[in-house]
């Protein structure tokens, strides 16, 4: 016979409203009764019906998940897995399942939003991405539907609950750390300039040139996908350049082992030849040969974050708009040196 609510207060001596008001994480709840009930329930084997909790609330208790467009960033590069793990553990401490969407196209991930949306599938949803220009997010603006997007938003960011690092200031001082290493030919691996990401370091990098009284190259900077062949394709194309760049602002991890893996089969070596420094430090980063200089930006808490915040704006639908901005350091590893003025970079 199946564990009911009532055999649980009957152990642990509350009232059934009791243990319905743990089972929903009540705040009015004391801690002492939420330890008590929760070991009864634990004894019993007990587990909560959230479907029918979900179907007499009108609640799914589900978040929508939105991907960026290209299938083969979500499922190449490890950004994805990290966040992803983080949305779980934060959805999962407030008992929320996790409903993705993806698709080839902008379009096909904007029918699919519409449907989960109109559809009453989920209370929320998460844009894991942030673009410049966004119908999915214009949508839910129109539809006051709760959201929360990973990375700045291009627009009317003060109307808007985001969770990022501060890219600017990111790659403004991984710049730097360059231009003190003595580099003055640095060179930009970014991706889509319709992704915010993007447009924030491209701008960080400038300005440290700017104020180090070094001259922008529009040669220097590239823009691939956040993938191991975009970073390939980017470092052909600087290397053949008249004055090729010493150093190299790599806006991701897996673009950045591209571009290892390409220099090394021109019998360039890095840091001796060439310096590169990357973002995200996923664990390829330190696996890497020579292991990469990578900006941690704490991956995890940029999922688990966006989780809590968008769950407290479902629960409290006046909470006010906010900005979280994650931590991010420099991991200095073996990447990076001093140019060599006595060693021009020759290819063999």
């Amino acid at each position: 016979m199946a564990v009911t609510i009532k055999d649980v207060a009957k152990m642990a001596k509350v009232a059934p409203s009791t243990v319905s008001r743990v089972i929903a994480n009540n705040p009015r709840i004391s801690e002492k009764t939420k330890q008590k009930v929760r070991e009864a329930m634990k004894q019993l084997g007990y587990h909560p019906n959230f479907i029918a909790r979900s179907l007499a609330s009108q609640s799914t208790r589900a978040i929508g998940l939105i991907m960026p467009s290209s299938t083969d960033v979500v499922f190449q590069n490890p950004f994805f897995p990290t966040v992803l793990r983080g949305l779980s553990e934060g959805a999962h401490e407030r008992h929320y399942a996790l409903h993705m969407t993806t698709g080839k196209t902008d379009d096909e991930i904007y029918e699919g939003v519409i449907q989960m949306v109109q559809g009453g599938r989920v209370d929320g949803v998460i844009l894991l991405y942030s673009k410049v220009e966004d119908k999915v997010l214009s949508f839910l603006k129109e539809r006051d539907f709760p959201f929360v997007v990973i990375g700045k938003p291009f627009s009317d960011e003060e109307e808007i609950t985001y969770v990022d690092n501060n890219n600017f200031r990111a790659a403004k001082e991984v710049t730097e750390y360059l231009i003190k290493l003595g580099h003055k030919q640095i060179a930009f691996v970014g991706g889509s300039l319709n992704l915010t990401v993007t447009v924030e370091r491209l701008l960080g990098y400038e300005k440290a040139l700017r104020e180090a009284d070094i001259e922008l190259v529009n040669e220097y900077i590239v823009h691939e996908e956040f993938l191991k062949e975009g970073g390939q394709e980017a470092v052909r194309g600087l290397i053949s350049l008249e004055k090729p760049p010493t150093a190299l602002v790599v806006a991701d991890d897996l673009m950045a082992l591209g571009v290892l893996n390409t220099l090394d089969e021109l019998g360039i070596k890095v840091p001796e030849d060439m310096s590169i420094i990357s973002f995200n430090n996923v664990l390829l980063a330190e696996m890497s040969r020579p292991p990469l200089t990578s900006v941690d930006i704490n991956i995890f808490d940029l999922g688990f974050e966006s989780a809590r915040s968008l769950i407290y704006r479902i629960e409290n639908p006046r909470e006010p708009v906010k900005r979280i901005i994650i931590p991010h350091k420099i991991v200095k590893r073996c990447s990076c040196s001093s140019p060599n003025p006595e060693k021009p970079l020759i290819l063999s």
